[in-house]
């Protein structure tokens, strides 16, 4: 099967399993806090909850970049196997959970062994994909999130009609399960991260392929000024991305004045089946029109995502069911076809050597971002301005998509730094 034409897209289908599962397991906490009040009485004050997201974002950020570092270097396979096991354990073992430090305390385990799938499935499918399908192939993958997102949204039902401890039972132990079936079905490319050596043109052996120094990496990559440019890119809209996981049942809740039970779905859903939509039209459209023109995935990332800069108003201002889920169909669209394009744009100006650790450094300060906002929003919450703070959000997202469409300057082909310094034979035979 690894072996079939097929097995790029059977990667990236196994891989959304993982992806749902990655965002499903952090994202029904969220929705929970109604029903886990209840039994652990400090998650009843917004600040506390504020927290306990929180904890999970500032671990998660801080591991990013050390699992591009790793992701780099080692067999993907197993890397992904286990995370994947480690955070479902996690997930089953929060349904025990009996105060507020021992949630907290999960949670900060959960942002550890989360943070090692991102870039290294991310990294795995761009290098299974050439550029003619690799905004499609991430887009879709990149779906998985948002259906674990939207499912996460159920936690809350679920819970109302079983217990929240069921909730995390449950799914852990879906994803324990899955964990082994991808031992059996899934294999990382073919030359990642070889220990054999290449031999260079005078006949020396050159460094090992795949694994550059951990010096030499951040040096190319902070070195290169095009990937600040993306760096603030991806980490301006973090902000509102993480404000809607973590905080839009919430607005929604208060704003229509309606259960828990009801609007986590109903924000989670909009904006899982709007960023699907977006994947869609902007997975193709980027890989059509980069064909004809290097900054055609700068282009179509720009347009989805000056789209959400309006609906954020509206999300923050909105107070019927009309305004609010078509604020967040606007934003899921805009924000997938962001989102589909990140990796992609990445590869246009980052060597293939290094993604991992660059996309872990954006990664990181993307999540640190939506730490800032998860705290700031829990503090809005309890002053009752959650709405107008939302709103504001989208200045800063203005700020992201003027810079990169002024100064970010895609490559048609990237050199590496070894090529570059590698004496050339200019004898003659």
């Amino acid at each position: 099967m690894r072996n079939s034409k097929a097995y790029p897209w059977i990667v990236v289908g196994l891989l959304w399993f993982v992806a749902l599962l990655n965002y499903l397991d952090r994202q029904m906490l969220s929705t929970m806090q109604s029903s886990m009040q209840l039994d652990i009485r400090e998650l009843a004050i917004a600040e506390n909850f504020g927290r306990v997201m929180g904890i999970f974002l500032l671990i998660y950020g801080l591991m990013s970049p050390v699992a591009g570092m790793i992701a780099d270097r080692v067999n993907r396979k197993w890397l992904i196997v286990g995370s994947l096991f480690v955070w479902s354990a996690v997930t089953y073992g929060l349904g025990y959970a009996q105060t507020f430090q021992q949630v907290y305390w999960l949670r900060a385990l959960m942002g550890v062994s989360e943070a090692l799938y991102l870039p290294t499935g991310l990294a795995m499918i761009a290098d299974f994909h050439t550029s003619k399908t690799r905004s499609l192939a991430i887009g879709i993958h990149m779906s998985g999130l948002y259906t674990g997102q939207a499912l996460g949204g159920f936690g809350a039902t679920i819970a109302a009609n079983y217990s929240w401890h069921t909730v995390f039972h449950w799914f852990g132990i879906a994803g324990i399960i899955y964990a082994v079936v991808l031992i059996f079905l899934l294999h990382d490319k073919e030359g990642h991260a070889s220990k054999e050596r290449a031999v260079s043109r005078r006949g020396q052996l050159a460094a090992p392929s795949g694994q550059p120094s951990i010096f030499r990496s951040f040096g190319v990559i902070l070195g290169t000024l095009s990937f600040w440019i993306m760096l603030f890119y991806f980490m301006a809209p973090s902000f509102p991305g993480w404000a809607t996981k973590n905080w839009l049942p919430t607005l929604f809740s208060g704003n229509l004045g309606i259960e828990m039970a009801k609007a986590g779905p109903m924000a989670t859903i909009s904006i899982a089946i709007a960023s699907f939509i977006g994947v869609l039209i902007g997975g193709p459209l980027s890989d059509r029109w980069v064909q004809k023109n290097i900054r055609g995935r700068i282009y179509t990332s720009t347009i989805g995502l000056a789209l959400t800069i309006p609906s954020l108003v509206l999300l923050g201002f909105g107070d019927s069911h009309m305004e609010l889920v078509g604020a967040a169909v606007l934003f899921g669209i805009g924000f997938g076809m962001f989102d589909t394009n990140n990796m992609p744009i990445l590869c246009q100006i980052i060597p293939q050597q290094y993604r991992a650790t660059a996309y872990g450094i954006m990664n990181m300060m993307g999540v640190f971002a939506g730490y800032a906002v998860t705290l700031i929003l829990g503090s809005s919450t309890d002053a009752g301005n959650l709405g107008a703070d939302f709103s504001k959000l989208a200045i800063v997202v203005l700020a992201a998509l003027l810079l990169m469409l002024l100064f970010l300057k895609p490559k048609e082909k990237l050199t590496y730094p070894e090529e570059e310094s590698r004496p050339t034979d200019n004898r003659k035979g």
